[in-house]
């Protein structure tokens, strides 16, 4: 019994020791801020730690005192902010520039001189009253514009306005380039040099190509195109943009100004137009890039509108009347509601944002990259996510290489989207002889793909016209636009992968600009119209072509769906080490055989089959650097040893690896 009695007291004291070295353990910092978990209120967001700076507008209480943004004191100490670039900020005081207070400092469309939009439900010039019970929806200053006075009466008021639009990228369809590989610092864009894989150039054809641009009818380099050219009402009056096509002089409006006799009833529906002026609407932007390369959705692949399509198909659903978050969380009505300008935000006249197949840059003092974390404060740093929501963890380790576009866009073309385009033959398949008259090329189209991802460092290559045309090995076509990039520069985006049948001078191999307009609109013989575009460009109509496959990645930006959607498994699934798959054509491949690289560290072991099970044994401790099995390091974002490290050997005790990147 003695013995029995002895032997427990040993265990409970043992037990009591074990406790004590448990409670006794070093305090985990799992940011990284340099606070511990003891210590720290938030110890998965390296923002948020005591003695932090407090930002003011991220709604996080980044100091742990407590307060969160204009609550706490150090907001209204001095400290200067202008979020969302619009000229108005916090605080207003002599402390800083801003002479009126912000009452949205993450969206630049608001702010004390903004004007009020009556029907929004926002207060937009932030005086505390919205849409009619703001003084400024009471009276109508448009109310005595005519048809007959557009846009005259426009220019009484707005001069500034117009000279701003003249000099935007939107009325000149050219601008000063600052991220292309190609002949950067020109300028460059559709009016003039550039060449795609959808109506290859503008040139002979600005009657049809030029219906979108936001003009009264004249090319923007037309001698007589003075300030009238501008159509204000294009992006200022939604019923007039969606009404606005070619009429037979050349000019561009609705039908209804082109009837030579119109009735009172039809003065007062054209009148109308130059009296209602709002702020752009979806359908304002989207009667033309939703519509881009000839019907809904055919360009892009993330942007639609309802409507038809080109085989006239009736579209029930679209981003202009989108109810379901999964088709576009952003523009859903039933939510967010946004326009494009939130994140389009415009300047001047002038706005961000583009894609990776367009060349010229809007506006050169604020870039070209409409981001995210405009709105989504904090998510593009480690533990943002995690901050969160407790099941986004992960995503705080691609952060620093990975486009949020990349996980919030898992497919694209929820409505059809173009995939090729054959100019050799019509819309039906038959050949494109004239015997049918003009009419649209053959297209291949899809739905509800998957994105084709490549790194991109937000620089491309696009070709213009007049370059030598030079075939890629990897896609086997020549291209017309690439986003440079790989896996050690830059981030990973998602893109639609587009190709197009077209001719090609044998002699130098430049890509020839098929002239559309008689392809479209006249006679719809594709010899002809290769040959109208042999001249337009400089050569005899009998100069030899032959026929080539172009190819063209578009950046893809619309069409996010909610965040709960977000599926690791699209890119992590069940990929077994032994298979080659798409993470490895995008560089993460293991340098050298499975087993040679393991043996680095394991004598004989039964090797891990997947990739978490891998990754979650390498990072033990102090963590081991991805260049110990690939081609690439990730030191730098996370820490870690590296093989070129002269500590390596606290893993490598076996048989050491040759890795060519350390004698570099």
């Amino acid at each position: 019994m003695r013995k029995f009695i002895l032997c427990s007291a040993l265990v409970l004291v043992m037990t009591a020791l074990s406790g004590a070295a448990v409670m006794a353990a070093k305090p985990v910092d799992n940011d990284g801020d340099g606070v511990t978990e003891r210590s720290d209120c938030n110890d998965n967001n390296a923002l948020i730690y005591p003695g932090a700076a407090e930002i003011c507008t991220d709604g996080l209480d980044n100091n742990c005192d407590g307060l969160i943004d204009r609550a706490d004191p150090t907001c209204t100490a001095g400290v200067c902010s202008d979020a969302d670039g619009d000229g108005y900020g916090f605080p207003a005081d002599p402390s800083c520039s801003y002479t009126q207070e912000d009452c949205n400092d993450t969206l630049a469309s608001i702010n004390p001189g903004a004007s009020e939009v009556c029907d929004n439900g926002v207060d937009d010039n932030c005086d505390g009253l919205t849409d009619t019970a703001d003084p400024a929806c009471g009276t109508n200053p448009h109310a005595s514009n005519t048809w007959q006075n557009y846009p005259l009466d426009c220019l009484s008021c707005h001069d500034q306005q117009f000279n701003e639009m003249a000099d935007s990228t939107h009325y000149w369809w050219v601008g000063d380039t600052t991220e292309m590989a190609n002949q950067n610092g020109t300028l460059q864009g559709k009016l003039t040099n550039s060449v795609n894989s959808y109506c290859i150039n503008i040139l002979g054809d600005w009657p049809v190509c030029g219906k979108c641009h936001v003009g009264r009818g004249k090319r923007p380099d037309d001698p007589q195109a003075d300030k009238t050219n501008i159509d204000c009402l294009a992006c200022h009056n939604e019923d007039y943009a969606m009404a606005r096509t070619r009429l037979a002089d050349g000019s561009m409006a609705p039908s209804l100004a082109g009837v030579e006799n119109p009735t009172a009833e039809e003065l007062q529906v054209l009148d109308g137009y130059t009296q209602n002026i709002n702020a752009p609407t979806r359908k304002n932007c989207l009667k033309c890039h939703a519509f881009a390369g000839g019907g809904n959705a055919v360009k892009r692949g993330d942007l639609s509108m309802s409507g038809t399509d080109l085989h006239g198909a009736t579209l029930l659903e679209g981003t202009d009347n989108n109810s379901d978050p999964n088709f576009d969380v952003h523009m859903n009505v039933m939510a967010s509601d946004l326009k494009c300008q939130s994140c389009h935000v415009f300047q001047n006249h002038k706005t961000i944002g583009r894609g990776s197949d367009l060349r010229p840059t809007d506006d050169l003092a604020r870039g070209s990259e409409v981001k995210c974390v405009t709105c989504h404060a904090g998510f593009d740093v480690d533990g943002g996510h995690a901050a969160a929501g407790a099941n986004r963890t992960d995503a705080d380790r691609h952060v620093s290489k990975v486009a949020c576009q990349s996980c919030h866009i898992d497919h694209y073309a929820k409505v059809a989207t173009e995939l090729n385009r054959d100019w050799r033959y019509s819309h039906d398949g038959t050949p494109a002889d004239g015997t049918n008259g003009p009419g649209h090329p053959e297209l291949t189209i899809g739905e509800d793909l998957s994105p084709v991802y490549k790194f991109w460092n937000r620089l491309s290559d696009n070709y213009l016209l007049g370059d030598v045309a030079v075939i890629d090995p990897e896609t086997g076509a020549y291209p017309t636009s690439r986003p440079i990039g790989d896996i050690n520069d830059g981030k990973l985006y998602p893109f639609k992968y587009k190709t197009g049948v077209q001719p090609m001078v044998s002699s130098d191999s430049k890509l020839v600009a098929l002239d559309t307009y008689e392809y479209l609109a006249g006679s719809g013989d594709v010899d002809q119209a290769v040959q109208s575009g042999l001249v337009n460009m400089g050569y005899p109509s009998t100069e030899p072509v032959e026929w080539v496959t172009t190819d063209t990645y578009q950046l893809l930006n619309h069409g996010i769906a909610p965040a709960a959607n977000v599926d690791c498994a699209k890119c992590h699934g069940d990929l077994d080490l032994a298979t080659f798959s798409e993470l490895d054509n995008l560089g993460y491949a293991l340098k050298g055989p499975k087993a040679q690289i393991c043996s680095q560290c394991h004598r004989e072991k039964n090797l891990k089959s997947d990739h978490p099970g891998m990754h979650n044994h390498v990072d033990k401790g102090v963590g081991m650097d991805c260049l110990f099995c690939h081609s690439f390091s990730r030191q730098e974002e996370r820490g870690g040893i590296s093989p070129c490290d002269s500590n390596a050997t606290d893993f490598v005790d076996t048989n050491p690896f040759a890795h060519p990147e350390c004698s570099q």
